[in-house]
């Protein structure tokens, strides 16, 4: 069996025919491929840059380890699923939670790890014994109530850390990236947030230009005065260099934080292996359980080294759809610019150097689409809220993990938020369905069914946001 690294040219190798879609065992020329793999590094950049910055770990290396996860996700899969693996924005409230009680980025990454081993083996369970011994465990209530709490829990990151910083700003960029998100078409859309960003460091530089420094609060309690846009950074920053590693921690407290990120990334990966499937024409059921285990392993990779986790990101679905080419070399090329920027200091500077005001914009956003993803579980999923078998477990589980409610185990070991609302809702459901009267128990569409649907007449959708990102 081959490793899916060879491929035959589509037509003259220049523009595919009209209707014509380009496969992934196929390609265009060379340099029409590398201009498709920049292309797929320009798409995935907004969410895959500010997850890390999000998370306080090194862009550079989160930039680098998306190339490597990628490299790995393909040859797992043998060229059949066209996909780029960015930084999971899923993990930014893990991470945040863990830093508030009192974690650093080895605990963060070693938290992480585990989560990334849970899902490896999450997806050697698939290929085992199918999509369905996840059906069991996950239906679609279940999923959909965990990835909201996921990404609502983050709403209080974004009042009390980004948005003072600078309201203006960050208002400003919100109404940008909105109308970005929802005016602009095709390839354009996909990178809203992107251009969300490069929009909040122009304004950034005229309010300083204009108003000077700002008052406000930025990396502490304590409000100071400073400039919107610091670039000192960047000025110091080398052209060439290796990123920062370092070795992960673990310590339980923020491992049970963070293992319920696990559900949504089986979500993240169901849907768009799906999605994929539909645009592509070729049936990738068979690769789901694969498709789970690379994610895994290459998650596993990056957090060994000090990287973030990584998933699926539908921002590159959309430049397929767009464009209709699914040629897995253009993947090949996209990693490979991906490893260049991992090695330019000087870039992952400028990426680090977003204004705080900027990044409220951004994540007022970002933030409720990962909790609204939740939604779309249930939507696409045809879950009854009339039920009480579904709104009982799921509004619990809910108002748990978005308002922090915590659990004293011990004195010294609590559960709460993430952990606590994902207990709930997980055990809450499957005990209540065995007590439940036979009226009120059906049965769920099974998860591989996809959590995102995709039409490609249209200009395409989103199953995960930077996922989630990833």
């Amino acid at each position: 069996m081959g490793l899916g690294v060879r491929w035959t040219l589509h037509g003259d190798g220049r523009t595919p025919a009209p209707g014509a879609v380009v496969r992934p065992d196929e390609r265009l020329s060379w340099p029409r491929t590398a201009g498709l793999g920049a292309q797929h590094v320009v798409a995935m950049f907004g969410a895959s840059f500010v997850a890390p910055v999000l998370m306080g770990l090194d862009p550079n290396l989160a930039i680098m380890m998306s190339g490597v996860a990628t490299v790995i996700f393909l040859l797992a899969t043998r060229g059949r699923v066209p996909s780029y693996l960015g930084c999971s924005l899923s993990f930014v409230g893990v991470a945040a939670a863990i830093r508030a009680s009192g974690g650093d980025s080895a605990v963060v990454t070693g938290a992480v790890f585990v989560v990334g081993a849970a899902l490896f083996l999450a997806g050697l369970a698939v290929q085992r014994f199918g999509a369905r011994i996840i059906h069991a465990a996950m239906p679609p209530v279940v999923t959909g109530a965990v990835v909201m709490l996921i990404g609502f829990n983050l709403a209080p990151v974004t009042a009390s850390t980004y948005w003072p910083q600078d309201q203006w700003t960050a208002l400003l960029t919100m109404a940008f990236t909105g109308l970005a998100v929802v005016c602009l078409r095709g390839f354009w859309s996909r990178i809203a947030i992107f251009l969300g960003l490069v929009f909040g460091y122009g304004i950034s530089w005229i309010f300083d230009l204009v108003f000077g420094k700002i008052h406000s609060t930025v990396g502490g309690p304590e409000a100071v005065d400073h400039w919107r846009l610091d670039l000192s950074g960047v000025a110091r920053a080398d052209w060439v260099g290796l990123p920062t590693f370092h070795a992960p921690a673990f310590e339980w407290s923020a491992i049970l934080i963070a293992l319920p990120v696990v559900i949504a990334l089986i979500a993240e990966n169901a849907g768009h292996i799906k999605a994929v499937g539909e645009m592509t024409g070729d049936s990738l059921d068979d690769k789901l359980g694969t498709a789970i285990a690379a994610d895994g392993a290459a998650s596993m990779l990056s957090t060994a080294v000090g990287g973030p986790p990584n998933t699926t990101y539908s921002e590159n679905i959309g430049v397929m759809a767009a464009t209709r080419v699914y040629s897995t070399a253009a993947y090949w090329a996209a990693a490979g610019f991906a490893l260049l920027f991992g090695l330019c200091p000087k870039f992952g500077a400028v990426v680090a150097a977003i204004p705080g005001g900027v990044l409220g914009g951004i994540t007022v956003i970002l933030y409720g689409m990962i909790g609204l993803l939740g939604a779309q579980i249930w939507i696409n999923g045809r879950v009854d809220l009339r039920n009480p078998l579904n709104l009982v477990p799921a509004a619990a589980g809910i108002i748990i993990g978005v308002g922090g409610v915590k659990l004293n185990i011990t004195d010294s070991f609590e559960l709460g938020g993430i952990a606590l609302g994902t207990i709930v809702v997980i055990t809450g459901y499957h005990a209540l369905r065995y007590f439940a009267p036979p009226h009120l128990k059906r049965q769920e569409p099974l998860l591989d069914a996809g959590t995102s649907a995709y039409d490609d007449t249209e200009e395409g959708s989103s199953g995960e946001p930077g996922d989630k990102r990833g």
